[in-house]
């Protein structure tokens, strides 16, 4: 096995690993839109609602912590849109509170059928040829990108600091970058793959920070399914309108096994 291949499965092998946390994506079992009137929700302890700037929690004298403190009384958790969630830890659930237009809960429960069946995700086998080099051109300002989602009527906004060009099979293509979620670009895109042989509605790209003349690389071997791809109960954006690339993109991850069939 060369060293290309070697770094890629060691590289899947984690990514599978992440992927099974017992309290990850996968362990998803519910989702529900918060309403402006407190009221319980099946199966969850206390009291929970919204309004129009933040979520609430009353225990109900419920045995819940968050952040490592126990919730005796209303708790608010005023989230930014698109953004970072928080969790109220619920016995061996976690109850995820989330800002996307309003304010949804999901819950992640170790004993999740999606998680407990879960067998890995398939792949195009690496191919070096679909690693691409490119060059990030950043925009005068970032600007703030609205984009679908898999949710009909929801909407997302991110940051978008530019561009990245790069040519393939001759013919050059861009795609706007977002910021990535510790450091360098996240690109969200579709392919001719998508709906065939890989998930409709998007795969997702991280590419490290450019190098200080711009450069970048495409590594789409490394390309991945968003967490909607496995589970019903995800909010995933959409790719902006100039991300789907007109080719086959025959690398990286594929429909994973759960939607199959």
């Amino acid at each position: 096995m060369d060293t290309f291949t070697r770094d890629w499965q060691d590289w899947k092998t984690q990514r599978e690993r992440d992927l099974a946390d017992p309290l990850g994506w996968l362990a998803l079992v519910s989702l529900d839109w918060l309403e402006d009137k407190p009221r319980a929700y099946d199966g969850l302890p206390g009291l929970w609602w919204q309004d129009a700037d933040a979520a609430y929690l009353d225990p109900q004298g419920a045995d819940l912590s968050h952040e490592g403190e126990r919730v005796t009384d209303v708790r608010r958790f005023e989230l930014v849109n698109s953004g970072a969630t928080t969790r109220v830890v619920a016995g061996d659930v976690e109850i995820e509170v989330a800002r996307r237009g309003g304010y949804l809960i999901r819950v992640h429960d170790p004993k999740a059928p999606v998680l407990n069946a879960f067998r890995g995700v398939p792949a195009y086998e690496p191919d070096e040829a679909w690693v691409l080099s490119g060059t990030f051109e950043a925009f005068d300002a970032p600007r703030p990108t609205t984009v679908g989602a898999v949710v009909e009527g929801l909407s997302h906004v991110y940051v978008a600091p530019g561009i990245v060009r790069f040519e393939h099979d001759g013919v050059e293509h861009t795609l706007t970058a977002f910021n990535g979620k510790k450091d360098g670009l996240l690109i969200l895109f579709t392919d001719a793959t998508s709906g065939v042989t890989t998930y409709a509605a998007n795969r997702s790209l991280a590419v490290a920070p450019p190098a200080e003349d711009g450069s970048v690389v495409l590594d789409f071997t490394r390309a991945t399914n968003l967490p909607c791809a496995f589970t019903d109960f995800a909010t995933c954006p959409l790719p902006p309108a100039d991300n789907r690339l007109p080719f086959a993109v025959e690398a990286g991850e594929k429909l994973p096994y759960e939607r199959q069939g």
